[in-house]
C-alpha cells in the first residue's frame, strides 16, 4: 500500500501523474497527526525506512471526487498507516503496527467525520515460506475482526488487494487466500497482471494508477 511507483536504485524520480495530483479538499493524517494538503508520495512520513514512491492512495481518492458520490466541496482524508515488507502476522493485535494503526484512525475521527473504509494491499512477505502462506487467510480474518471491534464499526468496509507478485514461491496460495475470504463487507481487488517495475515485485507509477481506479470503483459499488 505504500507504493513504490517510480522507484529505482532507492531514488523516486518524482513523477507525479495527473490521476494522483493534489487538491485543496484531499488531506492526509500526517506522522504528527496533523491534517496537511496529501501529495505524493502519500506515506512520505509514515514508512520512513525506505523510499516511497506512488501508491493507489492519492489516484484512489481523486477518482471518487470526480465519479463518485462525494462532491467537489467534500472533504476527503487519508490516513496513510501502511509499512511495506512487513508479514500479516507484524499487524496482528497488540503489536506495534496495529496499534498504531487503531491509534491514527481513532485520532484522525475526533475532529468530526466518520471511517468509510480501510484499503489493505499487503502480502508479498508472506510468500516466502509455505506456513506463513497457509495461515494468511485465517490471520486476515483475524485482523478484519480485531479492526472492526477495535474501531467500533462492525460493518467497516474491508478492500484488499489480490498479489500479483511476490518475495517467494507461495504467490498462488496467498492469492487463493485473499481471494477466498467470504466475510461481509469484505472486497477484493486483483492485482494480477498490472505492470512491475524491473524488480518484478512492486507495481510501476501507471500500475499503481490503474489499482487505485480499481479500488475506487471497488468502493463505490460498495457503498452506493
Amino acid at each position: 500500500m505504500v507504493g513504490e511507483g517510480g522507484v529505482m536504485n532507492g531514488r523516486w524520480d518524482g513523477f507525479v501523474p495527473p490521476e494522483c495530483q493534489s487538491s485543496s479538499n484531499i488531506l492526509r493524517f500526517d506522522a504528527q497527526q496533523r491534517w496537511v494538503v496529501a501529495h505524493e508520495p502519500l506515506h512520505v512520513d509514515i514508512d520512513v525506512n525506505k523510499t516511497c514512491g506512488v501508491g493507489p492512495g492519492m489516484a484512489f481518492v481523486n477518482r471518487l471526487i470526480s465519479f463518485g458520490n462525494f462532491s467537489k466541496s467534500d472533504v476527503v482524508g487519508l490516513v496513510p498507516c501502511a509499512i511495506g515488507g512487513t508479514k500479516i502476522i507484524q499487524w496482528g493485535k497488540g503489536s506495534n503496527l496495529y496499534n498504531q494503526l487503531v491509534t491514527r484512525a481513532k485520532a484522525a475521527v475526533q475532529g468530526g467525520g466518520r471511517i468509510r473504509g480501510v484499503l489493505w494491499y499487503q502480502g508479498e512477505s508472506d510468500t516466502t515460506n509455505i506456513q506463513d502462506a497457509n495461515a494468511y487467510r485465517g490471520r486476515m480474518e483475524t485482523l478484519v475482526a480485531n479492526l472492526r471491534s477495535d474501531l467500533g464499526e462492525p460493518s467497516l468496509l474491508i478492500i484488499q488487494v489480490a498479489l500479483t507478485s511476490g518475495e517467494g514461491m507461495y504467490v498462488e496460495t496467498v492469492r487463493e487466500a485473499q481471494l477466498g475470504i467470504q466475510l461481509p463487507n469484505v472486497k477484493c481487488v486483483d492485482a494480477k497482471g498490472l505492470q512491475l517495475n524491473p524488480d518484478n515485485l512492486h507495481l510501476t507509477t501507471m500500475a499503481q494508477v490503474h489499482l487505485g481506479l480499481m479500488l475506487a470503483l471497488s468502493f463505490l459499488d460498495t457503498s452506493g
